[in-house]
């Protein structure tokens, strides 16, 4: 492709909603065990949030109470607190990312709290969804973030999740541009199951906007269930959904945690979730098996009902 025909792909596909790829999964991420998970404050999306980046910092209260309301990672900014990427477009291939967080004092933030056994969670995750990371970046002695990144041509949304020392658990965002030959996908089907590393993922039960309701994904290898799963980030499982179009962003750990004596290490593992509203979403589970960190993918779709999410079984994995 020529370079003109480069740049004009790269400008529809910054400027569209982008729509959803099929469903699969990867191996990632640091091999962590250890202590029990909490919750976070902003585990579960209040319904009906705008679909906008809010850029709110110390305003009045009318702002603050818009952005409490918003569901997580739509502002880069919130309560005093924001998100601030070093650049704001990075080349394709394996690149170093850094940022600060500012606190309510205009300075970086240095002191963080421990949440599911890291002190910031960075979530990347392309705009078409076909590219979704889970890292855990190093904290310098200046309030510097940094970590590296597998970077394709598109849009990609940045989630810093986090509670800095006395202030609130936040999920904030921002967009970082990857110039290159985009090509978005095409919107994936709605799907119950799908595979990872010879792993098959099943999900029962329901995502329902404004209604707290329990989702259960099993997991099994070779048609035999997997009962050793081993604890990741401090539970037997870690789930990001991501809302089709504005990303949206809501993260909550399982019911149960490993070593209270009643939760077993699988093959289910049950969350409890919440809707922001009805619509498209995409959910990325992360689990611990044999030592390796994997990623199943699964695309869900909601109504006022909390329809049942997934009506096609089986479907092919995407490349990632």
């Amino acid at each position: 492709m020529s370079s003109a025909g480069r740049i004009g792909a790269f400008t529809v596909g910054l400027a569209a909603v982008f729509g959803v790829a099929l469903v699969g999964g990867h191996a990632v991420g640091p091999l962590d065990t250890s202590p029990p998970p909490a919750m976070h404050g902003h585990g579960t999306m209040p319904s009906g949030g705008a679909s906008t980046d809010a850029h709110a910092g110390h305003g009045s209260g009318t702002a603050e109470s818009a952005a409490a309301s918003l569901p997580g990672g739509l502002q880069v900014a919130q309560d005093g607190y924001r998100l601030v990427l070093d650049q704001q477009s990075n080349a394709t291939g394996r690149r170093p990312v850094s940022f600060t967080v500012l606190g309510r004092d205009g300075r970086p933030v240095t002191a963080y709290d421990m949440q599911h056994e890291k002190q910031l969670h960075l979530i990347a995750a392309r705009r078409d969804l076909t590219g979704f990371q889970h890292v855990h970046p190093v904290l310098g002695s200046d309030g510097r973030w940094r970590t590296q990144l597998d970077l394709t041509p598109g849009q990609w949304r940045i989630f810093a999740d986090f509670k800095a020392t006395g202030g609130p658990a936040l999920t904030l965002g921002d967009d970082l541009a990857v110039p290159g030959d985009y090509r978005p996908a095409p919107p994936a089907r709605p799907t119950t199951t799908t595979t990872v590393d010879g792993y098959a993922v099943t999900l029962t039960g329901r995502l329902t906007p404004g209604r707290t309701a329990p989702m259960t994904l099993s997991i099994t290898k070779g048609g035999k269930p997997v009962r050793d799963l081993q604890p990741y980030l401090g539970a037997y499982g870690h789930l990001v959904t991501l809302r089709e179009g504005d990303l949206a962003y809501l993260h909550v750990h399982p019911e149960g945690e490993p070593g209270d004596g009643k939760t077993p290490a699988g093959p289910g593992v049950t969350f409890e979730a919440t809707a922001p509203s009805v619509g498209s979403y995409r959910m990325f589970l992360d689990f611990k098996h044999d030592g390796v960190v994997r990623t199943a993918e699964l695309a869900v779709r909601t109504d006022a009902a909390g329809t049942a999410p997934a009506t096609d079984h089986g479907a092919t994995p995407h490349a990632h």
